[in-house]
């Protein structure tokens, strides 16, 4: 019967004999204890089977003291580790700070352009770098300040526009210009345009100003024309379902959407802007050079072209570098550079601003219109 199972029976000698679960229990003696995970410290937690249960007591109580200083180790290093990180971040923002608070100390006491110009004779330099906007450092107003500290400067013998740039801005390459015909019309030194690896476009507007345009015979020049540059997105938005919603007040608000189609009107429209735009551009080139410009259809058509060539075509005076030019001017090789100094702080932020702009896809110029 199931009974005699768990029923303890007599041995005859007055001792119950052990059921059977008793004497599972008691034999299996290596299942007691907490488990012990798979690997070479299983023969030593488990012991030899003749161990007694004190003794098996003793390894499973030192494996899990071992076990708990494992435990407490990885706990303690990934602590330092992440105190290390922590220190780490801390201590490059420290240093983004120090050399932010550095440079912007040594722009303001050390690398501004001196108040008192130098006593000998020099050229006066303004540096004309980059694409001309509003929000790039070559920009109307820091340029304009430049040219009247090297006007107002006694001993600077010439203005001298050092540039190299592809254009920009119609806006902000007029202002330079109707500032250079100025101090032009005063005639108390000349002001010189050395153009560099490129002077197209706005620049070169710029440099149409000046009395005398330098550059080298590899120097691209000219570019005088206008551009309006986008896309037209209308049968991509279509084809993956997506509805543009656009709300206006004025028929013509949206005409330049690119996801919208450019009618022929709309599109006449704007040529016309263009072409006035351009008309502006050529009788300011014209009004500057005056007849020294060849009579060649081409100089206003848009084309670009090396200094060389500029020569025959009467948009550049003479082949030559800023080193040329100052020894022609003063003797030798002496300059100041009149260029107001960029803010370092203010230059960082507008640079990761722009970057960002890039990545998101939104970076756009400040008119559609570019010379």
């Amino acid at each position: 019967m199931s009974d005699d199972l768990t029923r303890p029976d007599d041995t005859g000698d007055g001792r119950a004999e052990p059921t059977r679960n008793s004497r599972s229990k008691e034999e299996d003696r290596w299942t007691q204890g907490p488990e012990v995970p798979p690997g070479k410290r299983a023969s030593q937690v488990s012991g030899a089977p003749d161990d007694d249960a004190e003794t098996l007591r003793e390894r499973q109580r030192l494996a899990q003291l071992e076990m708990m200083d494992h435990w407490i180790g990885g706990v303690l290093t990934e602590q330092r580790r992440s105190r290390r990180w922590k220190l780490f971040f801390r201590l490059t923002v420290l240093a983004i700070v120090l050399v932010t608070l550095f440079a912007t100390l040594y722009s303001l006491f050390w690398d501004s352009p001196s108040v008192t110009p130098p006593a000998q004779r020099h050229l006066g330099i303004v540096e004309v770098n980059g694409v001309i906007a509003s929000d790039s450092p070559a920009n109307a107003e820091r340029i304009i300040k430049g040219l009247n500290r090297a006007w107002e400067a006694e001993s600077a013998a010439a203005v001298v526009l050092h540039i190299n740039s592809p254009g920009g801005s119609p806006v902000q390459s007029q202002r330079i210009y109707a500032e250079i015909m100025r101090l032009r019309e005063q005639g108390d030194k000349p002001v010189i345009a050395v153009i560099e690896d490129i002077g197209a476009s706005g620049a070169y507007y710029i440099a149409a100003a000046a009395d005398e345009i330098v550059a080298s015979p590899v120097s691209l020049v000219g570019s005088i024309g206008v551009i309006y540059a986008g896309f037209g997105f209308e049968e991509a938005i279509e084809r993956i379902g997506v509805e543009r919603r656009v709300l206006t007040a004025g028929e013509n608000k949206a005409f330049l959407d690119p996801f919208q189609p450019l009618d022929e009107e709309a599109e006449q429209f704007w040529q016309s802007v263009l072409s006035q735009t351009h008309r502006q551009f050529i009788e300011d080139v014209r009004a500057g050079r005056g007849e020294r410009l060849s009579d060649s259809p081409d100089i206003f058509s848009g084309l670009v072209w090396n200094g060389e060539q500029s020569i025959e075509l009467g948009l550049v005076d003479q082949l030559g570098s800023l080193e040329q030019v100052s020894r022609n001017q003063v003797g030798n090789t002496d300059w100041q550079d009149y260029t107001p100094s960029l803010d370092p702080f203010d230059r960082l932020t507008r640079r990761f601003s722009q970057v960002v702009a890039e990545v998101l896809g939104v970076s756009t110029p400040n008119t559609p219109l570019r010379y």
